[in-house]
């Protein structure tokens, strides 16, 4: 089990974590993949975020960040949404000296029904905006990972990833998502953009909504995802489980043990 803690991330809110969970995240040996939503951003002082750094540092926790997302759109055709983007993002930047993460996870945010009909310009805006981050991310040595939501199948993705530097940014495959929102097979998206993968997020569900429950408490096939992942990848991506419900944890763990194949 330690092996698979050790290679592990777990999602955990930035205020859930410093209000109520870092001591267990310590005691645990937890590895934690730290949210940052608005709140977080604008309600907390740096050395409150110093505090929690230095905590995680110490104890050897290896830690992994995820971006705010809501209502951000990083490809918009409007220079002002992209100004509020860039500006949280921005404010996560500032932090990373503090944590070191591994990994910065970003949502890429195309949705056919809203950007069908400007796919040309959401993905200029996009490349604009995820090579800054890339680049800027990767002075501190963090690598940024772009994450699936609505995306209905790798082909909306791939002209993207084909245009960023794969050294600064890679993909995040979000299994659930994949299963709550994507028409296309896990064998299809990772033979499109196995590749790219530098990380991948394990939640489960039934396949018709983002539950986010526990490995195995749904009906994602996860033993034929470990067998695509472990041809497309000789080494193992930055694993984050993202179970919504503290008691579903230590069960995935156990879970992802029985099938870890690397």
């Amino acid at each position: 089990m330690k092996k698979i803690r050790d290679n592990v991330q777990i999602n955990i809110p930035f205020a859930m974590l410093y209000d109520s969970y870092l001591e267990h995240f310590v005691k645990e040996g937890f590895q934690p993949e730290i949210g940052f939503d608005a709140r977080a951003l604008d309600a907390f002082t740096r050395n409150e975020y110093k505090g929690v750094a230095e905590r995680c540092r110490s104890n050897g926790l290896q830690v992994t960040f995820h971006a705010p997302f809501v209502d951000l759109s990083p490809g918009s055709p409007d220079p002002e949404i992209r100004r509020i983007t860039r500006r949280r993002f921005e404010q996560v930047v500032r932090l990373l000296p503090l944590f070191r993460p591994r990994t910065m996870v970003c949502h890429v945010g195309f949705e056919i029904r809203r950007y069908g009909y400007l796919r040309d310009v959401w993905l200029e805006k996009s490349i604009e905006m995820w090579t800054w981050l890339g680049e800027r991310a990767g002075w501190e040595g963090t690598k940024l990972m772009l994450e699936n939501v609505f995306e209905k199948n790798p082909e909306e993705l791939q002209p993207l990833f084909e245009s960023l530097d794969r050294k600064k940014v890679g993909f995040c495959f979000d299994v659930g998502h994949q299963a709550a929102f994507s028409s296309a097979s896990l064998e299809t998206w990772i033979g499109s953009l196995g590749s790219f993968i530098g990380q991948v997020h394990l939640h489960d569900n039934s396949g018709t909504g983002d539950d986010h429950r526990g490995l195995g408490r749904g009906t994602i096939d996860f033993s034929s995802l470990f067998r695509f992942l472990k041809d497309a990848l000789p080494e193992p991506p930055v694993i984050t489980l993202e179970p919504h419900q503290k008691e579903d944890v230590w069960p995935s763990l156990n879970y992802l043990e029985r099938l870890w194949p690397w």
